[in-house]
């Protein structure tokens, strides 16, 4: 109150000053203006205190840091630029004698405090530069664009009739305000490292689709756009929001409050006021040392994406976490997509197993059996030593085929992140052979294979390779199963220009021209059972291997081939 008693005694001083004879006498008229001395020292005293306040404004600057420094920086150059252009709007209107110009100048002011108190009051923090930038932008943006659209109705008034002219000239003009607010944006390097970053999150979103590498590549895109060396980005769908080593439960006071207010920085909770849920998010915010903090909701997973404090100190203004919360929503939606993904590889690959399951009883029954045997005979054999041997050389055997089968079952229906390493193409396909002859046989389904690739090193992952072959062996025997003569599946490999291509063939009924160019997209299925993922997983998998999978065009009489080529080197 002490500081601000000379301002006020002042302001309150030129308030009254127009409503007296010292300012605008009465006998002044429109035609014969008269200005007293006190119209003259209103004048000359609101320069000299505007002046006065911008000193003030600049030393009490200087001892201030964060928020408050940048509000006070908001409230200099928008107080000057509403000044300047009320001073512009009087010398209009000594030109002009146009009374409008005057009426505006009460909205200019009441547009100022209205948008900075708004601003303020709701938390938000905005930068100077970025609202100098913004007006400026839009200033040129409109007056160009009305330039443009009195040029063209002039132009076109003559040539066209009075509703065409009218449209041509509307669409016209925004044809070239959209034109023109692209190069204004680039011109006057609008959010720069927004629109880098958006791009960088696109391009990793749609490259991988492992969890833990789109994790590690959101979190390098969030420190470059935060000028951090830390980032946080916690997903969850039940349970609790987890990543890099942090775990927020999805029923903790933090999660609900972030569900409710969307975004949080220091600043902002500094201002509201404190609850027991803020307090909470406010330590968090302290403890891992983040300048923001921002909530994305999804139809099956939400996120929290945090933004350590930046090295330059300066907090993250309210434009900045519109671009983070535009951010988070490409990083939930990627990483929602990443979930559903690794949920149906995994669901595919128990059905898999549950195939193989009922087929490979027999496999494991029949060592059993002979088992069984040798030990009912060995207390009557005991003595013949070379019984003895045949006996644990038997038993070891049939084991060892025994741990096999259940090692490959096991493998398959664990989920794991495909990673490629260089391995002989032949020997996986063999095991993998192994495990669906007996699916075969118990469908009389003959079933053939052609190795013919003479160098087979390939870099690809082993259980990728298995489970794919498996999926294309199983959809082959189901095709042909039902089909009268023969009924055969074969497997081919040959050396190609690329690497080494695996083919599949059956001598089923072929694959419809109709499905065919939606083969690998999700839910395309001609079975009755089954929900049509099984081909698109196989898609996800090779992608992510550097491998292709195709499938030959339809033609009559000839069934499906499918075409699966993996790289010979890293």
């Amino acid at each position: 109150m002490r500081n601000g008693f000379v301002w006020a005694v002042l302001s309150a001083a030129l308030t009254i000053v127009p409503f007296t004879e010292f300012f605008i006498p009465s006998i002044s008229t429109p035609e014969h203006r008269i200005r007293g001395w006190g119209y003259h020292g209103y004048t000359v005293s609101l320069f000299v205190l505007y002046g006065l306040l911008l000193v003030d404004t600049f030393r009490a600057m200087k001892k201030l840091i964060g928020s408050r420094r940048l509000e006070l920086q908001v409230w200099l150059m928008g107080g000057c630029a509403m000044t300047t252009l009320i001073l512009v709007l009087m010398a209009l209107n000594a030109v002009t004698h146009d009374r409008r110009l005057v009426r505006l100048q009460p909205l200019v002011v009441l547009l100022f405090y209205a948008g900075t108190v708004i601003a303020i009051t709701t938390n938000r923090i905005f930068n100077a530069r970025q609202v100098i930038i913004v007006c400026a932008e839009k200033a040129v943006l409109v007056l160009v664009s009305a330039a443009v659209a009195y040029a063209l109705n002039i132009g076109l008034a003559p040539l066209l009739p009075s509703p065409l002219d009218f449209l041509a000239t509307t669409a016209l003009t925004l044809w070239f305000a959209s034109s023109l607010n692209g190069w204004l944006n680039q011109a006057f390097q609008f959010y720069p490292q927004a629109t880098s970053a958006r791009q960088a999150a696109f391009a990793a979103a749609g490259k991988e689709a492992q969890i833990d590498k789109l994790e590690l590549a959101f979190l390098s895109i969030l420190k470059g756009w935060g000028q951090t060396d830390h980032a946080l980005v916690l997903s969850g769908s039940e349970g609790a929001y987890q990543g890099g080593g942090v775990e927020v439960p999805a029923d903790s006071s933090v999660a609900e409050l972030m569900k409710q207010i969307r975004w949080a920085t220091p600043e902002r909770l500094a201002r509201e006021r404190p609850t027991p849920a803020r307090i909470v998010l406010g330590k968090l915010l302290a403890d891992y040392s983040l300048g923001v903090l921002v909530h994305s909701e999804g139809p099956t997973l939400s996120a929290l994406v945090g933004v350590g404090v930046a090295a330059s100190r300066r907090p993250f203004t309210y434009p900045q976490v519109l671009q983070l919360l535009e951010l988070a929503a490409i990083i939930e939606n990627a990483l929602e997509r990443a979930h559903l993904s690794a949920k149906a590889q995994h669901a595919e690959q128990l059905a898999t197993v549950g195939l193989l399951g009922a087929s490979l009883a027999h496999e494991i029954r029949n060592p059993l059996v002979s088992i069984k045997t040798f030990v009912q005979l060995l207390p009557d054999h005991y003595q013949d030593q070379a019984f003895r041997d045949k006996f644990f050389r038997l038993i070891s055997d049939e084991v060892t085929r025994i741990d096999r089968l259940t090692e490959q079952l096991l493998d398959l229906a664990s989920p794991r992140v495909y990673s490629a390493k260089m391995i002989e193409l032949h020997t996986v396909l063999r095991e993998s052979i192994d495990l669906v002859a007996s699916k075969a046989a118990g469908k009389n389904v003959e079933l053939r294979s052609h190795f013919q690739a003479t160098a087979d090193a390939a870099h690809t992952d082993p259980a990728a390779v298995k489970q794919v072959l498996l999926n294309l062996c199983f959809n082959a025997i189901q095709a042909v199963e039902t089909q009268f003569g023969e009924k055969w599946v074969q497997i081919e490999t040959r050396n190609t220009q690329n690497g080494i291509e695996l083919s599949v063939s059956d001598s089923g009924p072929g694959i419809s021209s109709a499905i065919w160019p939606r083969l690998f997209q999700p839910f395309q299925s001609t079975k009755s059972s089954g929900f049509g993922l099984g081909l698109a997983i196989c898609k996800d998998i090779l992608t992510n291997l550097n491998a292709t999978i195709s499938v030959d065009q339809p033609a009559p009489g000839r069934g499906a081939t499918f075409r699966v080529t993996f790289p010979c080197r890293p």
